[in-house]
């Protein structure tokens, strides 16, 4: 997607985003695309290039359950469709109906669901009856369940029609998890089962536009139901049927089989109660639905994961199906557990006793396990979502036998994204959130020349925490690649590449083969291990011998406090999940002691020799900024001005002088000189409140002594140094909607002092001003001289919450630049990238 005015055209480049941690939040559709939850943002990824395409605007609360009509599993009858719709259900108990057209790939909301659930939405389940009906339905942790109909307009941009057919209260305990079938034998009649809380399966039946009836209740789990998929109708002889399969915490898996057996008349006095025998309870129960009875029995009792079970699935018919002969249903199941294991299972053909024949993934104690698994629509492909926000994914590439191998994924933080930080080159992009986490995007170089392109992937995970981390900054300068963080614990800690990511970056971003020897002498750390108690990385030497110490009495499995060896390797393609959890760690190098409170806030000269760094606060004693000297990382100053948390501190680009803005909503310029012998001469020259509200963002122009700041006020101002150090108003921006939370400035043209102001909302929305400063002779800037205009992102390119961070890359050229990369980061969980190319 991109946008355009009159000068300035804005590209989406890349979108890293985390699964909500949530079961049923992922849905793979026949559009063979898949949808997730990121907080308040539905996310459409393509699992073919692993990149997200695009984010859906409108929850105001968190993404709890997705649902593509038509599904994976319906993928056959969806060959002529030139639209598909997606619903998604939030924490608010709000559901949307999504529309997206195939010819352009544009997506519009086609509907609000009137509100039904008071509660969050656990579950949306639902099929295709023709191609233009379907029907689905809704459950909700305030103990309501709803069926919907609705019918799909003909062409695009007309309205969908919906109708809800009944809200059945089910009581205290509510259904977390539905599946919804047509009963077989031609009658017309639709299924609906459910489980939740109370262990039993409930199986409600109806007509197509008539009151669902509860037919029976299945028994046999003994711990919550978490998940149920009903098969397509089974051939076999005269007797047409179907096949639920349920999932619980139990740890098992049951498979029921529902078999018709004609209409009542036909079937009447066949079971009176006295007749009840042996032979009876083998075949199992019957119960009516409308004027027909169905016979129900426990096919199967499938025993293998060692944790809570969380979803089962069908396989999909093949894509080749002919609908004369009805639709092949494969008897085969997938199974995603908390254990961090998916398996298939399938019945062994002498026998027919259900088994499983592939698992994948890795039976750990180390973490948590999957949250949900899915079928490609071709069968071809297995996906899972897991604890740590994080898809896996096995794609089966053996020709005459199985052979599951992972693939690439998209990937992301699961929690707010507070910071961001160009590399000094601009080689990649560092982000920190709170799920405790630091990354590293970067451009991966293809070097196949019938690709697309370099994609963007995440190639490290330096840091892996036991705090929500709030502010990093990049060591800028020479010397290796470093970076400081900041998290909710009073100290700052160092962080310096290894050898193996060096070699990574090289590699990923670089045309040439062979590494630099220099380097290679240079650098002595391979790479860095997790401690297992303690939060530091201790580092990897590249000469150490590795000891495997023999861990006798648990008969070769992990404790619960041991943590996987690292081994770490300069790596030739985009790692997948496992590796960067484990094997991309930086070692730590120091720590800086000094603050009183959590750190909030941390910034870098643009030489590389100074770090400003501050805290939570709410005395002036401990709001003090505190610099350190890089390198020797000694406290170097401590500078006093604030009486309130320093939100954002930014040096100039000559670095004579350090800009803080704070809660107190006063903004602070400290000139800063360096004498000789590394010491630092501070002082402070201007003081000013300068807004209604907090002050949350600042930023200097590159090319000049202005900088702007935005405020909770929902204003943007400019404002001038002067040469007596007294600051002077230019301008003000007409006022936003929503408050202002991320600026950042980049220059465009020395000699005109041309820039960009991007600003970021509260909302998510992000717009770019384009700022134009004249200056008299004397480079002294005269109040009211600066020009603005404006560019609105599309809500569709934007964050759905509120804009923490944003980061121009340095442009290449210093004096003049047209061809810009911007950064965003948020508390969607994202972390987006654009193009800005300005004619």
């Amino acid at each position: 997607m991109s946008i355009n005015n009159s000068k300035t055209e804005v590209k989406r480049l890349f979108i890293g985003a985390g699964c909500n941690r949530i079961v049923n939040n992922v849905s793979w559709g026949a559009s063979d695309l898949v949808s997730f939850g990121a907080q308040n943002a539905v996310v459409i990824f393509c699992p073919k290039s692993a990149q997200i395409l695009t984010t859906l605007p409108g929850h105001k609360a968190v993404v709890n359950c997705t649902h593509w009509l038509p599904s994976n599993k319906f993928a056959f009858k969806a060959k002529q469709l030139e639209r598909h719709y997606l619903l998604s259900g939030d924490a608010d108990g709000v559901i949307i109906l999504w529309e997206l057209s195939l010819a352009d790939n544009k997506w519009r909301p086609a509907l609000q669901l009137p509100k039904s659930h008071k509660k969050g939405v656990t579950c949306i389940t639902g099929f295709m009856v023709s191609q233009t009906d379907a029907i689905f339905a809704t459950s909700s942790s305030d103990g309501t369940v709803c069926i919907w109909d609705v019918v799909f307009p003909t062409s695009f941009g007309c309205e969908c029609k919906l109708s809800c057919l009944e809200t059945l209260v089910v009581g205290s305990r509510p259904m977390v998890t539905l599946s919804l079938a047509q009963l077989p034998g031609n009658t017309g009649l639709i299924a609906l089962a459910m489980g939740g809380l109370d262990n039993k399966i409930y199986l409600y039946c109806a007509e197509r536009t008539g009151k669902f009836v509860r037919a029976c209740e299945l028994k046999g789990h003994t711990d919550w139901i978490r998940s149920l998929d009903f098969s397509l109708p089974i051939f076999s002889g005269e007797a047409d049927s179907v096949l639920l399969v349920s999932s619980s915490q139990d740890k098992g898996i049951r498979i029921w089989k529902l078999t018709f057996r004609g209409s009542l008349a036909n079937t009447e006095g066949t079971y009176k109660r006295g007749e009840i025998g042996l032979a009876s309870y083998i075949e199992g129960p019957v119960f009516v639905a409308g004027s027909f009875s169905y016979q129900i029995s426990l096919e199967s009792l499938l025993i293998g994961h060692e944790d809570w079970v969380y979803s089962v699935q069908w396989q999909p018919p093949s894509l080749a199906a002919e609908e004369e002969i009805g639709f092949y249903q494969p008897q085969s199941i997938l199974s995603a557990s908390m254990d961090k294991t998916m398996m298939i299972w399938q019945p062994e053909r002498k026998t027919g006793i259900w088994m499983n024949v592939v698992t994948v993934g890795e039976l750990s104690h180390c973490a948590l396990g999957f949250y949900g698994g899915h079928w490609s629509p071709d069968a071809r492909s297995i996906l899972a979502h897991g604890y740590g926000g994080s898809f896996h994914m096995w794609k089966n590439i053996g020709v005459s036998s199985d052979n599951w191998q992972p693939q690439k994924v998209p990937s992301g933080h699961f929690a707010a994204v507070t910071d961001i930080a160009w590399a000094r080159c601009g080689e990649y992009l560092l982000s920190v959130s709170h799920d405790q986490t630091t990354r590293i995007f970067a451009p991966w170089h293809n070097r196949d020349p019938q690709s697309y392109g370099d994609s963007w992937n995440e190639i490290a995970r330096p840091q892996v925490h036991g705090h929500d981390i709030n502010c990093a900054a990049i060591i800028q300068g020479k010397g290796n690649h470093r970076f400081v963080s900041g998290a909710e614990e009073k100290v700052a800690r160092v962080f310096e590449a290894p050898l193996s990511f060096l070699k990574t970056l090289h590699y990923a971003t670089s045309e040439q083969s062979s590494f630099p020897e220099d380097v290679q002498a240079d650098v002595q750390v391979l790479g860095a291990n997790m401690s297992a108690l303690g939060l530091s990385q201790k580092p990897i030497y590249v000469n150490a011998t590795h000891e495997i110490q023999e861990n006798l009495g648990n008969d070769g499995l992990d404790t619960l406090e041991s943590v996987p060896d690292a081994v770490p390797v300069a790596l030739t393609e985009p790692p997948i999940e496992d590796q960067l959890a484990w094997h991309t760690l930086w070692p730590e190098s120091h720590k800086l002691y000094g603050h009183g409170n959590e750190l909030f806030s941390l910034c870098c000269d643009h030489e590389g020799k100074l770090v400003a760094s501050s805290c939570k606060a709410q005395s002036a004693t401990v709001a003090e900024i505190w610099l350190w000297q890089v390198g020797s990382w000694k406290a170097v100053g401590r500078l006093q001005s604030h009486i309130l948390t320093v939100t954002q501190m930014e040096f100039s680009h000559d670095d004579n002088l350090l800009l803080a803005v704070s809660r107190d909503r006063q903004f602070s310029i400290f000139k800063i000189n360096r004498a000789g012998n590394d010491e630092i001469d501070y002082k402070l020259v201007a003081r000013q409140e300068a807004h209604k509200r907090i002050i949350w963002a600042c930023s200097w122009n590159p090319f000049g002594h202005e900088f702007a700041t935005g405020s909770r006020d929902k204003t943007v101002k400019i404002w001038g140094v002067e040469k007596t150090s007294s600051v002077k108003p230019l301008l003000t921006l007409p006022q936003f909607d929503s408050s202002v939370t991320a600026l950042s400035w980049v220059g465009l043209d020395r000699q005109r002092n041309d820039g960009l102001l991007a600003v970021g909302m509260e909302s998510g929305l992000l717009q770019i001003w384009s700022l134009h400063v004249e200056r008299s002779d004397d480079s002294i800037p005269t109040p009211g001289v600066a020009t603005a205009q404006i560019i609105r992102l599309d809500p569709f390119m934007c964050h759905v919450s509120a804009v923490n961070r944003l980061a121009w890359k340095n442009p290449e050229n210093n004096e003049y630049s047209t061809n810009l990369q911007l950064a965003s980061c948020g508390a969607d969980h994202c972390v987006r990238l654009y193009e800005v190319i300005v004619h």
